[in-house]
């Protein structure tokens, strides 16, 4: 419970950056958002619910390694590709009905090629047919607060009623980079093959070769849905996620996500928080030990700030005089708070390094004798 409670404080203590700037953006839904803190900084039409075209692939792709972090399927498994899967029309890498290929080489084909064919036999191979697998889709979605979502397949070919939006596909692309980052090694690849060389990869995702940082993630088209991306890239420790829906050309989606990764990259940084001077002893009153150590938490000290206010951020501790025992590990004992002006910006707890007892009626009274000895 306290640890929720003060992950509630520095959610409200972030400042909200969402349409702080007007992008000159050509698609008509987009979205910027930070990774590790989740923050949104810049958002247009972020709520209209619009065909995802291949994005969907970063719902299957999540479901996948889910299921791979769970142990239900591994990279190496191999996977006999149906009738079904063997008969996806739009972008796919070939696969034959009766082909056998491993788990590993499917994630591969569909972060790099979009293959369709892969995904259904991702999602064939996950939940046994594609109805249960949509049906865990849309699960995830709402789960994730995904609300402007519904799935009608695993692939993203147009179908009546497969909408999504920029907010929620940022969601679940933070949620796939964040927790399951192995999935860099294929985002990444600009160029690669499949069947032991006999088939040629390249990345649907041109700013993999043409933007410094990109790291992935997802591409997508039809005629209905225009042209899509969620873009992610790193630079100095800051990971975004760029999200364009419904573009009007190829090009012109990767220059609005373009934009929008440029502005995050030269405006905000990853400020991690780190005390400015050692942490003190604290007294303890009472307890088998005279004073305790205090530490950080180990998650949630990093903030997301304008590179203009890192100059001006300050810090104040605050702790009791003395603490009485028992202490419990990890027991808030104080507070440190960042500040840009008069602005809060982050507060963090102080914790104890170590459980301190209380002392023993037994232990007090031989402490006084040795006391009232030494003293003679």
């Amino acid at each position: 419970m306290k640890r929720f409670l003060w992950l509630l404080v520095l959610l409200l203590a972030l400042p909200a950056h969402a349409h702080a700037v007007d992008l000159t953006l050509e698609a008509p839904s987009a979205l910027l958002m930070e990774k590790i803190t989740g923050e949104v900084l810049y958002a247009k039409n972020e709520h209209e619910q619009l065909e995802p075209a291949s994005v969907t692939k970063v719902m299957t792709l999540l479901l996948t390694m889910e299921a791979i972090e769970k142990g239900s399927v591994s990279y190496d498994d191999v996977v006999t590709v149906s009738a079904y899967a063997a008969s996806m029309g739009g972008s796919n890498v070939y696969l034959a009905e009766g082909e056998q290929i491993t788990v590993e080489e499917l994630i591969k084909a569909v972060c790099v090629a979009s293959g369709n064919d892969a995904s259904v036999a991702l999602a064939e191979h996950v939940a046994g047919v594609t109805e249960l697998f949509v049906e865990q889709m849309n699960n995830r979605a709402r789960e994730l607060g995904m609300n402007d979502t519904h799935f009608v397949n695993c692939h993203g070919l147009p179908a009546e009623g497969h909408v999504s939006s920029a907010w929620d596909i940022a969601l679940m692309s933070r949620q796939l980079i964040l927790h399951h980052p192995d999935l860099r090694r294929f985002t990444t690849i600009w160029m690669d093959s499949l069947r032991g060389g006999e088939f040629e990869l390249a990345n649907t995702n041109k700013l993999i070769r043409f933007y410094d940082g990109a790291t992935g993630l997802k591409t997508g088209s039809t005629s209905s849905a225009g042209y899509c991306i969620s873009a992610t890239a790193e630079r100095e420790g800051m990971e975004l996620i760029a999200v364009v829906l419904h573009g009007s050309t190829s090009q012109q989606r990767f220059e609005d996500a373009k934009t929008m990764l440029n502005y995050g990259f030269s405006t905000y940084t990853l400020h991690n928080v780190e005390p400015s001077e050692p942490l003190p002893l604290l007294p303890v009153h009472l307890g088998e030990e005279d004073s305790i150590a205090l530490q950080f938490p180990s998650t949630g000290r990093q903030v997301l700030l304008p590179k203009s206010q890192i100059s001006s951020l300050t810090q104040e501790i605050s702790l009791p005089e003395q603490v009485e025992a028992p202490i419990g590990a990890g027991q808030q004992l104080g507070t440190l708070t960042v500040r840009s002006g008069e602005h809060v910006v982050l507060e963090l707890p102080l914790l104890a390094a170590q459980a301190v007892e209380k002392l023993t009626w037994g232990e007090m009274f031989r402490r006084m004798l040795l006391s009232t000895f030494l003293l003679q």
